[in-house]
């Protein structure tokens, strides 16, 4: 957890070169995303997790908010990249880093039995219409700090989960279909990134079982099957549990870290792989787009098997399609 809270400006940047900048603001043709480290409160048991939390600014007004987590045994640090290229299409980005490890199970994977922890996250967006709860006190710390006290929290959800966070934000669409109404009637999707299942319990199954059928869309851009990825055993349930004829994209040679992009570690990339440029402009660029059809409920073709830009990359091998559930 952070020492400090801060607030960075990101310029528009390449994949292999995201900029952190030192405070202050840039020119106006330059800044685009306004990123504020700060933390967020999390039941666990009976007691409260104060968690580091990131949010992402877009130069304007938000258009829809977009909870972005990162992977297991990794943090919100590994997401940035990706954050600043959802921020930068004109989305506020929640990006709190959850645990990996925790005497009481609270945990982004399932190491025990994690689903009360993530009912606890979902708490936290069954409540976002109360700024006096906690996902409204992490925000209003936010936007102090950034200098965007006349925000508030945009209405519409699309939750994008990388790695076990893909299975975390599945699990927590479904509860707050449970448990939540007023949250789920703003969540318009999901955006998996080489989702992985936990070794234990079936909180990817549960979750995406929960939004099928819903209207909600439920997108994948995965890797090849590894170590790292469980064997696809996230992208298998996809594929298995969304009954839709299009699941998402396979990244023909790419690694796990692909959605960690230039915000990936040594750590990253001894254990998983270093990413390629081309595999992680497809992923950010397939990202972006169906979390952008997602809120606006369309679904443009350019993106979409057929589409221009989806057959430029099926075309030069870069992706496969994946086919959801018949």
């Amino acid at each position: 957890m952070r020492a400090v809270h801060a607030v960075r400006t990101l310029a528009a940047a390449s994949t292999a070169t995201l900029a952190l900048t030192a405070l202050g603001p840039l020119s106006p043709a330059r800044a685009a995303v306004t990123r504020v480290q700060t933390t967020v409160e999390i039941r666990c048991a009976f007691t409260v997790l104060n968690q580091s939390a990131d949010w992402y600014f877009p130069a304007g007004a938000p258009q829809g908010l977009v909870w972005l987590q990162h992977g297991f045994a990794r943090s919100n640090d590994n997401v940035a990249d990706l954050a600043s290229k959802y921020a930068a299409a004109g989305y506020l980005v929640f990006a709190p880093t959850l645990p990996t490890a925790n005497l009481y199970g609270c945990t982004l994977q399932n190491l025990g039995n994690n689903t009360g922890f993530l009912g606890n996250v979902a708490d936290l967006f069954a409540k976002m219409s109360d700024p006096a709860d906690k996902l409204g006190r992490s925000f209003a710390r936010a936007k102090a700090q950034a200098g965007r006290s006349d925000l508030a929290l945009p209405g519409a959800l699309v939750f994008s989960g990388h790695s076990a966070g893909g299975e975390a934000v599945s699990y927590v669409a479904g509860r707050l279909r449970a448990d939540g109404p007023a949250a789920w009637a703003r969540l318009r999707g999901l955006v998996l990134l080489d989702p992985v299942k936990s070794f234990i319990g079936n909180n990817l199954d549960t979750g995406l079982k929960a939004v099928d059928g819903t209207g909600r869309m439920v997108r994948t851009i995965s890797g090849p099957d590894g170590t790292c990825n469980n064997s696809g055993s996230g992208t298998d349930a996809v594929q298995a549990d969304a009954h839709a004829p299009f699941a998402g994209v396979r990244l023909t040679d790419g690694e796990h870290t692909d959605a960690e992009g230039a915000s990936t570690d040594a750590v990253g990339t001894l254990a998983c792989g270093t990413p390629q440029a081309k595999n992680v402009e497809a992923l950010q660029t397939f990202a972006v787009a169906w979390a952008k059809d997602a809120f606006s409920g369309t679904q443009t073709a350019a993106y979409l098997p057929g589409g221009s830009y989806y057959q430029s990359r099926l075309g030069a091998g870069l992706i496969q399609t994946l086919a959801g559930a018949s």
